[in-house]
């Protein structure tokens, strides 16, 4: 199984972090840093540490960005959640009455990304659409886009309810399929990120469940595993990644090294302290995770994706920006 469609993969020669930052007035941005060379664990922030990308539209803020390169290598999506908590911290409206919509940019270069445009893409009884990510399914010929939802059984939005991922297809970012519930633990989860080996899907989430009794691993990180992405039926492979390295954990992101066989986890800590801790292993399919070190990685490193870039990206980026990291 692949990812692409065309079998020459391309020869990447370092790593772009896209993130937003805290709730700041510009945090809530699109940021970008560029890896020290190829070290998958040095980061500097790009643009002198100011957004190289403003959402004008819906929240006028975005947050948890992702990228993903197309099946031909030719163009990039970029994917975030509309909103804006500096303007309003109020969680419960955010849950019941946030947007419905993701801010989308797309590129050919990763430099020159147009105005970006607010999609709706979650259904009426959708209360929020939370951390979009996207990545190209072979089985459908499409992207699979999935997102957390609160959803509600009346028009008011009103009694208990839950965040589940959902998900839908497209091929152009434009239109999308309707909308399908990907996980439904039957508790709130959040935070999906998908990464592929050897014909196998690993998927990350978090159990955003209070940790107690009844949920020993909430606040944390879980994984499972499946080798078709649009299926039901995952495999659990492990649960409360991190924990003891860390408090708790959101935001997973994933990525593999350019250059060895060795997998890295980010995993968001979200205290006043600390933001991101990195944590890697040589065995994607153990489920087991050791902490990093000697890691750089920029202020404030909120939710976001590392993408691989090739020689010409990388120059590209750093050309665009005269502050970058120089090979």
């Amino acid at each position: 199984m692949s990812t692409r469609n065309d079998t020459r993969e391309p020869v990447h020669a370092g790593y772009l972090y896209v993130h937003f930052k805290r709730e700041t007035e510009n945090g809530e941005q699109i940021y970008f840093a560029l890896s020290d060379g190829d070290d998958p664990l040095h980061f500097e922030d790009l643009n002198d540490g100011r957004p190289v990308l403003y959402s004008t539209r819906g929240e006028r803020g975005v947050r948890d960005p992702h990228i993903v390169r197309s099946p031909k290598g030719d163009r990039f999506y970029l994917v975030a959640t509309d909103l804006r908590v500096y303007s309003s911290d109020d969680w419960e409206r955010l849950q019941r009455h946030g947007s419905r919509s993701i801010m989308i940019w797309e590129s050919q270069d990763l430099v020159d990304w147009g105005e970006g445009r607010l999609v709706e893409v979650a259904p009426p009884e959708a209360g929020n659409t939370w951390a979009p990510e996207s990545i190209w399914d072979p089985e459908q010929q499409a992207y699979l886009v999935h997102w957390s939802s609160t959803l509600y059984d009346n028009p008011e939005h009103e009694g208990q309810s839950y965040n589940r991922i959902m998900y839908a297809t497209t091929r152009d970012f434009r239109s999308f399929s309707e909308p399908r519930v990907w996980i439904d633990r039957g508790w709130q989860t959040i935070d999906a990120t998908v990464t592929e080996h050897d014909g196998l899907y690993y998927r990350f989430a978090k159990d955003e469940r209070p940790r107690g009794e009844g949920a020993p691993h909430g606040k944390s990180v879980f994984s499972e595993t499946s080798t078709s992405l649009a299926a039901h039926g995952w495999t659990p492979l492990a649960e409360g990644i991190g924990l003891g390295a860390i408090s708790q954990g959101e935001g997973p992101l994933v990525y593999k090294s350019n250059s060895e066989q060795k997998w890295f986890l980010w995993i968001d800590e979200f205290t006043p302290e600390r933001r991101y801790v990195a944590f890697e292993t040589t065995d994607l399919a153990s489920g087991e995770w050791t902490p990093s070190r000697d890691v750089r990685l920029p202020r404030d490193p909120c939710h976001g994706v590392v993408l691989p870039v090739t020689a010409d990206e990388y120059h590209r980026l750093s050309s665009a920006w005269t502050d970058a990291p120089r090979r």
